[in-house]
């Protein structure tokens, strides 16, 4: 049995104007996100910007999650690092807690090889009981999860099932499928490739746009898997102009300003992350406007 289908949000970390997490508003977004019909939670992903989270941070916003969320969809705790013995310490700790699988980004900064690769996802698997989803975006890590290696990690390992693809790579992902069979959990990683990755076998995505466009993003992949293949695609196309000013600038900066706009209040951004640039609020704004999502 899959993790989930459907779309999962990689949902922000809202903060206090002193940066603190506001743990309040966080069950508000929870709240509203389950909803509106999102099939699962990413918590401290990259869009939560767990890379600048403390190790107590970080697990108190999964066990957050976890507690408020009770049972109602899937929570996935990002617990991936580039210290194999961290990812590990979050992991176990994530599994104590009661998260129903853990999201492993590949070891940034490090570069490992693909030896390294196994190894890392291996050492880590070993450790929990819980299904791992294999997180691959190498623009952000400078790590490649070669196909051969993933189909390795996923017919060797019984607990690492899925990979959330993110190369932007159609032909790389195809050959994955190839290699696995399609005995992978495929998760898109690209908001605007939802509709191509479902046509190879993916189960769905793990979304930024989720975030502020939850019932649509949700909609994209049902109604692909319902059989309204042109429903769907029409859904993805329509949503393109709003994914390609929600990485006009790195994420997470844009939707937090999305949601600010939307007025959600979720805060700043922790440094080096800085607000949005005036100019780009505006292309954003508009995108918004013309997706029908209510400004003030």
């Amino acid at each position: 049995m899959s993790i989930f289908k459907g779309a999962a949000v990689a949902i922000v970390t809202p903060f206090k104007d002193n940066r603190e997490i506001n743990f309040p508003k966080l069950a508000e977004i929870l709240d509203d996100q389950i909803a509106h019909h999102t099939d699962a939670i990413v918590i401290c992903g990259t869009t939560g910007e767990s890379s600048t989270l403390t190790h107590e941070e970080h697990l108190e916003a999964i066990r957050f999650t976890i507690d408020h969320v009770a049972g109602r969809v899937p929570v996935i705790a990002g617990t991936g690092s580039n210290c194999t013995d961290t990812a590990i310490y979050l992991s176990q700790e994530a599994e104590k807690y009661g998260a129903d699988a853990l999201l492993i980004v590949t070891p940034y900064y490090n570069k490992a090889t693909q030896k390294g690769l196994i190894a890392h996802y291996t050492a880590i698997a070993n450790s929990v009981k819980l299904p791992i989803i294999m997180y691959n975006v190498p623009s952000r890590t400078g790590c490649n999860i070669l196909p051969e290696t993933a189909a390795t990690l996923v017919k060797e390992v019984e607990n690492i099932v899925g990979i959330k693809e993110a190369t932007g790579n159609i032909s790389q992902v195809a050959k994955l499928m190839n290699l696995t069979d399609g005995k992978i959990e495929l998760y898109s990683g690209n908001d605007d490739q939802i509709v191509p990755l479902l046509s190879l076998g993916g189960l769905g995505v793990i979304s930024v746009l989720s975030n502020v466009a939850p019932q649509q993003t949700h909609d994209i992949v049902a109604k692909f898997m319902e059989g309204d293949v042109e429903g769907s695609r029409d859904l993805q196309l329509k949503a393109i102009p709003l994914v390609d000013q929600l990485f006009c600038e790195v994420n997470p900066i844009p939707v937090k300003a999305a949601m600010n706009m939307m007025g959600w209040e979720v805060g700043s951004l922790r440094m080096p992350l800085t607000d949005m640039e005036p100019e780009h609020q505006e292309k954003l704004k508009k995108a918004m406007i013309d997706f029908g999502i209510e400004v003030k």
